[in-house]
């Protein structure tokens, strides 16, 4: 009887690895690095409450020390999506934008709507900076001069 659960250790390692290859979110493979270590308890014999045991161990000490470096270095959901990767972005203004009318920019080859926070207005064929999104419109103030 000691020996099926070597079987339900592999098979546990074995569906929690291919969960997280389907997902990539970083959330099962912790518990699988578990599973390992009680599959390998279970092929000594030991009792099942050191098998449960080591992996309960294994699976938190792994997510606490692991868990927060591999994120880190894997950007594992970091990506920035189309709207995000706008912020900071450089753009020209196509049409003049004041406080009171908004005007357009063309952002990484596309044109935006954009309106400013702050008073004044920015003339056409300025270089601005986008520093928000807000609905379909970019938020944007003109660019430092670097010279």
């Amino acid at each position: 009887m000691d020996k099926v659960y070597v079987y339900v250790w592999l098979g546990l390692m074995i569906v929690l690895i291919g969960i997280e290859a389907a997902t990539i979110s970083l959330t099962t493979i912790w518990f699988a690095g578990g599973s390992l270590v009680a599959f390998i308890f279970a092929l000594f014999g030991l009792p099942l409450w050191i098998q449960i045991t080591a992996f309960l161990i294994v699976s938190i000490v792994m997510i606490i020390f692991t868990r927060p470096v591999a994120i880190k270095y894997l950007k594992v959901g970091k990506e920035k999506t189309n709207i995000e990767a706008l912020i900071g972005a450089k753009g020209l203004v196509t049409m003049d934008i004041s406080e009171h009318k908004s005007g357009q920019v063309k952002v990484k080859g596309q044109i935006w709507t954009a309106v400013i926070r702050s008073g004044g207005s920015i003339p056409a064929d300025t270089e601005v900076e986008v520093l928000a999104v807000e609905g379909v419109k970019l938020v944007v103030k003109a660019s430092e001069k670097t010279e």
